[in-house]
């Protein structure tokens, strides 16, 4: 230890150590634990029937989950339900406290050093007392305190991002299993038809009124009708058990009731300008790369300042002896330089530098494109959606009422009565593919003008179930 000058007046000292302190003492933990920014950037991207759940004890969730599974789901109640209810959101949304546990601590200095001997040579006592105080901290502390408060920006903004995730994963998964039920339903009605009809046709052939192989078709039919039964049965518990597991659901739970239908189509699809404009002005993980951007620009800074001198302490010393006069002091150490000067330190926090600005540009390439590509998607849907709903539906009603007059007037058989029917199912089952392909771009075209981006599509197992069955949709 090199003692300094003994004219340094102890005032000084006390009066640093009282500043730092009191420094250090400034930075402590928010009241909201800062979800309050959480909810101000998702509020607007779940639209204003979704709330954004505060930390709160879990019998408080749980009477609203219940609450919320009383009644049939609607896509915003399925949501909700999520945000309450799924323990990965509950664990991502645990690095928000992480992170201003790390913003409290840096703000704070290291605890002072404080030394105590009593030492007996003979019939002398030596008493030996040293106050420590990191110095060099207390200079680092602004610049510090201001990277972590970014890093804890950037904590919210990924908080906010795992929330927008987790709802636009549970509306794509609501949509599935609306649409798997859906066409499970019709496909259990167009077995039922299927069975009769191949009854009708044995009975046919007994008295002589239907070849063998008519009948071989019909018989052929209604065991395909049997094996698409089943695979529409299986879709349907797939697309259920997505949901449940992002609704965070289990025992007496699991029978929560879905529609029997998806939601109708908008009259007219929402026009968007500047789609990509849009997406980097509110994207998350745009945000997000920007503030990681500014924090690795920082972090240079700092390394910069401290790649010399890693540790620098200020100590005051007090002896005293029974025999000798009191003795009185202070003392400064550091670290000399000798083999390590710091520049590996610094080329790494360059590399990291660069290796954001790189990840910015590639976050901000992707986030035009996939705003591009999800409009686009929106509005071929919607047309879809629309061109069945005007024209397919009601034209393969139109046809299937005169099919049944034209039976009725004894012009047709039975058999191309059938053979109608078969063909609605196509027609049906593509409507109904086509309603859930506009609901499930919706929700992706919201993520990726304003959300966190990332997997925008997610196939559907629903499978068209091509067997004859009931009258199509209603208009």
């Amino acid at each position: 230890m090199t003692p300094l000058p003994r004219y340094l007046p102890q005032a000084k000292l006390w009066s640093a150590a009282v500043v730092s302190l009191t420094l250090s003492a400034c930075t402590s933990f928010s009241t909201d634990g800062g979800f309050g920014r959480v909810e101000r950037e998702t509020q607007s991207r779940l639209g204003a029937q979704v709330q954004v759940p505060r930390p709160a004890p879990e019998s408080t969730a749980r009477t609203e989950v219940r609450a919320l599974l009383a009644k049939p789901l609607s896509a915003d109640d399925a949501v909700q339900i999520a945000l309450l209810n799924n323990p990965g959101l509950k664990a991502s949304l645990a690095e928000l406290n992480i992170a201003e546990a790390d913003l409290v601590q840096a703000g704070r200095l290291r605890n002072p050093g404080l030394y105590f001997a009593r030492l007996k040579r003979g019939a002398e006592i030596e008493y030996d007392r040293t106050f420590t105080l990191e110095v060099l901290g207390l200079f680092a502390l602004p610049l510090k305190t201001q990277i972590a408060s970014r890093h804890f920006e950037q904590a919210q903004l990924g908080a906010a991002g795992d929330v927008v995730r987790l709802a636009a994963e549970t509306r794509r998964a609501y949509f599935n299993a609306v649409a798997a039920q859906e066409t499970l339903k019709y496909a259990e009605q167009v077995q039922i038809a299927a069975e009769a009809s191949a009854q009708l046709a044995q009975r046919m052939l007994r008295v002589g009124n239907w070849s063998k192989l008519t009948q071989m078709r019909e018989q052929l039919f209604y065991a395909e009708a049997t094996a698409q039964l089943a695979r529409a049965k299986q879709t349907a518990i797939a697309e259920r058990e997505q949901l449940t597991r992002l609704l965070g659901l289990s025992g007496d739970e699991l029978a929560f009731q879905l529609p029997e239908r998806l939601p109708a189509l908008p009259a007219q699809a929402v026009e968007r300008q500047e789609v990509e404009a849009t997406a980097m002005r509110s994207r998350l993980d745009v945000q997000m790369a920007k503030q990681e951007v500014d924090g690795m620009a920082k972090s240079l800074g700092l390394s910069k300042a401290t790649r010399f001198v890693n540790v620098l302490d200020l100590g005051y010393q007090h002896n005293t002896s029974n025999e000798l006069p009191r003795q009185t002091g202070y003392e400064i150490s550091f670290q000399i330089p000798l083999f390590d000067w710091g520049d590996a330190t610094l080329a790494r926090s360059e590399a990291r530098y660069m290796q954001a600005v790189n990840r910015t540009a590639n976050t901000a390439i992707n986030a035009r494109s996939e705003a591009r590509e999800a409009y686009q998607a929106y509005r071929t849907t919607y047309d879809v959606a629309k061109h069945y709903q005007n024209e397919i539906v009601p034209l393969r009603k139109k046809i299937s009422d005169e099919q049944m007059l034209r039976y009725n007037g004894m012009l047709i058989s039975v058999f191309e009565l059938i053979a109608d029917a078969r063909e609605q199912v196509m027609s049906v089952n593509g409507y109904i593919e086509a309603l859930r392909d506009y609901w499930i771009a919706e929700t992706d075209l919201q993520g990726a003008l304003s959300g966190p981006g990332g997997d925008m599509t997610r196939a559907s197992g629903t499978t068209p179930v091509a067997m004859p069955g009931a009258s199509s949709r209603g208009q």
